[in-house]
C-alpha cells in the first residue's frame, strides 16, 4: 500500500435518511435532486474520491414493495443515472441501507411496516428482496453497507445474529458487508451501542468490515483494536479537514483500507454549497493532501 494514500476513499450520498431530525420533516421532505447528485459525483472525482456509497431507503420505488413509497419517492432510474455518472469517472459504487432497530433513533423506520417483524424469517425475506432490487440496478462490485448503528432494541446476541444473517446473505451475492462500529462513542447514552460493537468484534466473521465513526477523533485507538481482532478497519471522520487527516493517518498506521465522508443533510438545491464544500475541502485530504 502507498503509505500516503488509502485505497478506498468514499462519500455517502443520501437519497433520503431516517433519524429523529429528518423524521420530524418527513411529511414535507423535498425529493432528492438528481442534477445536484450528479454534480456531487463530478466533485468527488475532482477531489480524488473513488467510492460512491448510495443510501436509497424509501427514496426509490421498489417493484416488490410498493407500500414503502412516500411523496418524495422517485423511480429506481435515479440510482442507475448516479451509477452511470460514477462509472464515467471510474468511481466504484456501493449501496447502504440500515437495519438497526431503535424506537428512538428510527434508522430502520423506512422499512415500515415490516420492521415490526423484528428479525423473524419474514423480516429477512422482505429485506433481501429489497437488497436484490438494489443490486440489480446499482450492480455493486464489492460492498454493501448494512448500517446497524445506534441499535437500542436488540439484545447483544440478537444484534450479532442480525449482522451475521445479513452478512451470510451478502456472501452468497458475492458482496462484503460493511457496518457502523459504534465503539468510539463515549458519551453516557451510547454505552449500549459501544458495548454491542465490542460484542460484534468478538463474534463476527473476519470478512465483515468495521467502519468506525468518530466525528471528534476521540478514540482513534479503536482502529488498532479492530485491526488486532483480525478485521479490516475503515473510518468515518468528522466534517473538517483536520479530523479527516487525523483519521486518515491513523488508518494508514494500522493498515486500514478505507475512509468514508459522511454529511447527514439532504441532497437538495438549498444545501448545494454545504455539500460541495464538504467534498472539496475534505475529499483531497482523504486522498493524502496535507491540511
Amino acid at each position: 500500500m502507498n503509505q500516503k494514500t488509502l485505497p478506498i476513499r468514499g462519500y455517502l450520498l443520501h437519497i433520503t435518511h431516517y433519524d429523529p431530525v429528518w423524521n420530524a420533516n418527513k411529511d414535507k421532505e423535498e425529493p432528492f435532486n438528481l442534477k445536484l447528485g450528479l454534480e456531487l459525483i463530478d466533485a468527488m472525482a475532482e477531489a480524488g474520491l473513488n467510492l460512491l456509497l448510495i443510501d436509497p431507503k424509501d427514496g426509490v420505488r421498489y417493484a416488490s414493495h410498493p407500500e414503502l413509497a412516500r411523496p418524495y419517492t422517485q423511480d429506481m432510474d435515479v440510482l442507475a443515472q448516479l451509477t452511470d455518472r460514477a462509472a464515467q469517472h471510474e468511481i466504484e459504487t456501493a449501496i447502504k441501507l440500515n437495519f438497526s432497530q431503535s424506537a428512538y433513533h428510527q434508522h430502520n423506520h423506512w422499512f415500515r411496516p415490516h420492521k415490526k417483524l423484528f428479525d423473524r424469517p419474514a423480516y429477512w425475506e422482505h429485506a433481501f428482496k429489497i437488497i436484490d432490487e438494489l443490486i440489480a440496478v446499482v450492480k455493486p462490485a464489492r460492498f454493501f453497507h448494512i448500517g446497524m448503528d445506534e441499535d437500542h432494541d436488540r439484545s447483544y446476541r440478537q444484534y450479532v445474529k442480525a449482522i451475521k444473517t445479513l452478512r451470510d446473505g451478502l456472501v452468497t451475492r458475492h458482496l462484503r458487508t460493511l457496518f457502523w462500529n459504534d465503539s468510539a462513542c463515549h458519551w453516557p447514552e451510547t454505552a449500549i451501542h459501544r458495548d454491542k460493537a465490542l460484542e460484534a468484534e468478538r463474534h463476527l466473521p473476519k470478512d465483515v468490515i468495521h467502519v468506525l465513526w468518530d466525528y471528534g477523533n476521540d478514540d482513534l485507538d479503536a482502529l488498532s483494536r479492530i485491526r488486532e481482532e483480525g478485521f479490516e478497519p475503515w473510518g468515518a471522520p468528522g466534517g473538517n479537514p483536520e479530523l479527516v487527516a487525523g483519521m486518515r493517518d491513523r488508518l494508514l498506521e494500522v493498515g486500514g483500507a478505507g475512509i468514508l465522508l459522511t454529511h447527514w443533510i439532504p441532497c437538495i438545491p438549498s444545501r448545494r454549497q454545504e455539500l460541495l464544500d464538504r467534498i472539496q475541502t475534505c475529499g483531497p485530504v482523504c486522498s493524502g493532501h496535507n491540511v
